[in-house]
C-alpha cells in the first residue's frame, strides 16, 4: 500500500528547498569582501583581454587564399 503523503507539507518543503538555494546563492554573492571581488574581476577581464589579443582574424571573402592585396590572382 502507499504512504500518505500531506500535500500542504509536500509543496512547503520545496517551498523551503528552494529558498535555501536562493540563500546560498546570495550569500557567496553578496559574502564575499569587495577587494576580493575586485580582484577576481580584474583576473576575467585580463584573461579575457589576453585572448582576444591571441586570436587570429579569419579571412573570409573573395580573396581568402590570395597574399596579393591588389586582387590579380598571378
Amino acid at each position: 500500500m502507499a504512504d500518505i503523503v500531506n500535500l500542504r507539507t509536500a509543496r512547503k518543503r520545496k517551498a523551503r528547498a528552494a529558498d535555501a538555494r536562493v540563500a546560498d546563492d546570495n550569500r557567496l554573492r553578496h559574502g564575499t569582501p569587495k577587494a576580493i571581488r575586485q580582484a577576481a574581476e580584474a583576473e576575467r577581464t585580463d584573461a579575457a583581454r589576453k585572448l582576444d589579443g591571441l586570436k587570429r582574424e579569419r579571412r573570409d571573402g573573395p580573396d581568402a587564399g590570395m597574399d596579393d592585396p591588389s586582387g590579380d590572382p598571378a
